[in-house]
């Protein structure tokens, strides 16, 4: 129960995440956008990781080379599913476009067994079933109202965040396991402030070689960037501490909570509205989650 409290947390700071980096899209493009989820995030990252080693006396870190080995392929397709999801709502809209990303749900469970020999119960799987198939009425009547190709690339945009987005989960979850095996808190947020470490260089380092303009707006737009920095290492130190509780499918399960959280700040924000089929099919999804949740 208490990592379902967890994620619900972590779905909710990354909606108001998203939302950020989407107002942000104009001036500094996907790449500046992504930047600002991490190198922003730094600073409170540090501080949650910080705070967690103060309040766990009896807990270790041991960076291994198997933890950086899933620690820097889980950065790279989190940085490539973030830069993904963006052009997915720019090209579809910020439901529909959160809507896709919720993809990596059923993709979460199918890598998470192959790769990493994560078992999950014939409920769960027929939750992730149920789920899919909400998704799919859920986004793709609005693909195909494609105008100029746009929602349609939206929606292969979206479908490749959640792909990044699964596997990222996955190679997470083992990372913070292997970091500090008996403390799950320390190890997500040491995780965290250490991939962000990472992601902040070098993405700092290839949009001032490849796209200085990007960069200039990302630094002129601070102030709005702090608030998607704290955002986002609030949503990354809660998602991770959930997959540091439970399996990454049932994490990510549970996270499709955040598809009428977005439909709720799609309408509000950015003055976008869902069908009633969308709506029904979004029922689905939630009972699809909660088969999965119980699995």
């Amino acid at each position: 129960m208490f990592s379902i409290l967890v994620v619900c947390a972590a779905s909710a700071f990354q909606v108001a995440r998203n939302a950020a980096q989407r107002g942000l899209m104009g001036q500094a493009g996907p790449w500046g956008a992504t930047l600002v989820r991490f190198l922003f995030g730094f600073p409170f990252a540090v501080l949650f990781a910080v705070l967690a080693w103060a309040f766990s006396p009896h807990g270790g870190l041991y960076p291994t080379e198997a933890f950086w080995k899933v620690a820097v392929t889980g950065a790279v397709t989190q940085v490539l599913a973030t830069a993904a999801l963006l052009s997915a709502m720019k090209r579809s809209g910020f439901a529909i476009g959160t809507a896709w990303q919720q993809s990596s749900m059923p993709l979460t469970a199918v890598l998470g067994w192959l790769a990493f020999g994560d078992a999950l119960s014939p409920t769960a799987w027929i939750g992730v079933g149920v789920t899919t198939l909400g998704l799919a009425a859920l986004a793709v009547p609005d693909a195909m109202k494609a105008e100029g190709g746009h929602r349609f690339s939206g929606a292969l945009f979206g479908l490749l965040s959640g792909l990044c987005f699964g596997y990222s989960l996955n190679a997470y979850r083992h990372a913070t396991l292997i970091l500090s095996p008996g403390a799950p808190l320390l190890g997500a947020t040491a995780t965290v402030a250490i991939t962000q470490a990472g992601q902040s260089l070098v993405l700092a380092a290839i949009l001032a070689w490849r796209q200085p303009a990007a960069l200039r707006a990302v630094i002129a737009g601070w102030r709005g960037s702090l608030a998607a920095g704290f955002c986002g290492a609030c949503a990354s130190a809660c998602w991770l501490l959930a997959l540091g509780l439970a399996p990454a499918a049932t994490v990510r399960a549970v996270g499709v909570v955040e598809a009428p959280m977005a439909a709720i700040a799609g309408r509000r924000l950015f003055s976008e509205r869902l069908s009633l089929g969308q709506w029904i099919a979004g029922a689905a999804t939630a009972a699809g989650v909660a088969l999965t949740a119980l699995g």
